[in-house]
């Protein structure tokens, strides 16, 4: 099995190119099966659960060609064969719920495996199955198995989800672009991630209002066509890779960054001392020598802190000047980083829900294990800033969410490596 040796070096500098989004492409792969036309995407990032996603919408008849080294993606369902998503497929990754408003809305019937995924706490999909049932989905689970039909089609209705769901969100929204009539989605999800995948139904054909926002609408077409789509920036890659000199001091750009994706994340790193600006190309991230100072954390949906940044950005509080509280509204049991940390020398606490971080000088490298996608990036972060080397193990996480680590870390100056397993 693979692992990652890092051995803190000093402050980094230089630039470092942001993928498309992971989250925002396996929602819009998905999209593909609305319609019998062509639908394109670029700027993907080539990543493990892209190929995941691949295997199982070509499990259901779909075409899937991997274009330009894996950037752009050519994909087509005039001839879908296979209306069920089998679990040795689906149990990978917790995205693959997304086929089941799709395959609903064109087709009136779908039986799709419950997800897997992240082990980072229960994640159910009651709220998907609800939004599809208030658009006269008849739903029946059975053998751990979602059992779909609408015989007559869907029809559009009110959807008010009781907490926001971003992917709850994606999967209503690309199923009631089919329905009959109009679908109002309120308290929907409002990243940016739901904004693109409503700038590509648009190109799409469909019409809908309000993306952005918590109230979404979306009248109903009766078909929708091919379209070219360029994947948003990934939010998160972005954010991670800004805690880099963060952590380690230096000056490094992110090449087609945006403040507006993240700027809670972005305020929470001024108040900790480090300096973030917007050029020509992207962000700029600067951070001199003076220690990094304590920052209290809330996750909470978009546009407040981002969970998928929670981990990493305790491994900046870690060597932070004082005591700082995360606080993880989003996912139970997201803090399995946290004893890792403690092996390379933090002074973290963690009791239910909240983790306090009490700064030490300098962590020291150590053997630690990754738990999940971002905890394993958080690892990498913070042995980047430790005295000696740090091996991090079970990095197969890693692949599922960051495109060539490793070649973007060396990139700027960091002392990292791959050692492949036997």
């Amino acid at each position: 099995m693979d692992s990652i040796l890092v051995t803190g070096n000093g402050p980094l500098n230089g630039q470092i190119p942001i993928a498309g989004a992971k989250n925002a492409c396996l929602t819009l792969m998905p999209a593909t099966l609305l319609s019998d036309e062509p639908l394109t995407l670029t700027n993907a990032p080539r990543l493990s659960d892209i190929r995941t996603m691949t295997t199982l919408l070509q499990s259901l008849g779909a075409e899937v060609s991997s274009l330009q080294d894996g950037q752009v993606l050519a994909m087509s369902s005039h001839d879908l064969n296979n209306h069920k998503a089998d679990y040795d497929i689906v149990r990978k990754m917790r995205a693959s719920i997304l086929v089941l408003g799709p395959m609903l809305a064109r087709h009136g019937h779908a039986v799709v495996s419950l997800p897997g995924g992240c082990a980072i706490g229960a994640r159910p999909v009651d709220l998907h199955l609800k939004a599809l049932e208030a658009m006269g989905a008849e739903l029946e689970l059975k053998d751990g198995y979602v059992h779909a039909k609408a015989p007559g089609g869907l029809k559009g209705g009110r959807v008010t989800f009781p907490l926001v769901s971003v992917g709850a969100t994606e999967n209503a929204l690309m199923a009631a672009t089919l329905a009959k009539g109009t679908t109002v989605i309120e308290n929907a999800a409002r990243e940016p991630e739901i904004v693109d995948l409503a700038d590509c139904l648009r190109k799409m054909g469909a019409q809908i209002e309000g993306d952005g926002t918590s109230t979404i609408t979306i009248q109903g077409v009766d078909r929708l066509h091919g379209a070219t789509h360029p994947v948003v920036t990934d939010r998160i890659e972005l954010g991670t890779y800004m805690l880099a000199p963060a952590i380690c001091g230096g000056e490094v750009e992110l090449l087609g960054g945006r403040i507006s994706l993240l700027q809670a994340f972005v305020d929470k790193l001024h108040d900790a001392g480090v300096n973030v600006q917007e050029t020509e190309k992207g962000l700029k991230v600067t951070r001199g020598q003076e220690r990094i100072k304590a920052v209290n954390v809330t996750t909470e949906p978009f546009p407040g802190f981002p969970t998928d940044l929670q981990a990493q950005m305790m491994a900046l509080l870690c060597t932070a000047s004082g005591t700082s509280v995360l606080e993880e509204k989003i996912f139970e049991n997201r803090f399995m980083h946290a004893p890792e940390l403690i092996r390379m020398g933090a002074s973290i606490d963690v009791h239910g829900g909240t983790a306090t971080v009490t700064g030490v000088e300098r962590l020291k490298g150590a053997p630690v294990m990754a738990t999940d996608l971002r905890a394993s990036v958080s690892l990498i972060l913070a042995g980047l800033a430790a005295e000696g080397e740090t091996k991090v193990s079970r990095v197969y996480h890693l692949d599922r969410g960051y495109e060539h680590v490793v070649r973007k870390l060396s990139g700027v100056g960091a002392k990292i490596e791959r050692i492949r397993g036997e």
